[in-house]
């Protein structure tokens, strides 16, 4: 399940993000933390798996029609198909009019994600 950012979270979230190899750096994560809380259009979103624990994050930056998926990022532990696939179908359902789509980072995985959503509907 998806959780809006608070900054009670914020550990959680910087520890989620320092897996992205960007964002390696604790300046760059705080940065990049920084840059979520003054932007009303982007937005972070901690997953939790069905033990109940947070095991990822992802942020989006919302457009009009659209939701770009600029991070994605889950416990290692957690890194599976099947979990991305969990967090953006929850994603999705978040924003049911918006078109999920990826950065030149995520692309790929919204990619196989979406031809996923394509077998399941044929």
């Amino acid at each position: 399940m998806l959780f809006k950012y608070k900054n009670d979270y914020e550990k959680i979230a910087m520890g989620f993000l320092s897996f992205i190899p960007d964002l390696k750096e604790v300046s760059h994560v705080q940065a990049e933390l920084a840059l979520y809380a003054s932007d009303e259009q982007r937005n972070l979103y901690l997953w939790r798996n069905e033990a109940g624990d947070f095991a990822g994050i992802v942020g989006i930056e919302l457009g009009t029609d659209y939701i770009l998926v600029r991070h994605i990022s889950l416990n290692p532990s957690e890194r599976s198909a099947e979990n991305y696939f969990v967090v953006l179908d929850e994603l999705a359902a978040l924003y049911p009019e918006n078109r999920v789509m990826g950065s030149l980072e995520t692309a790929p995985l919204i990619a196989k994600w979406e031809h996923q959503q394509n077998k399941e509907t044929d």
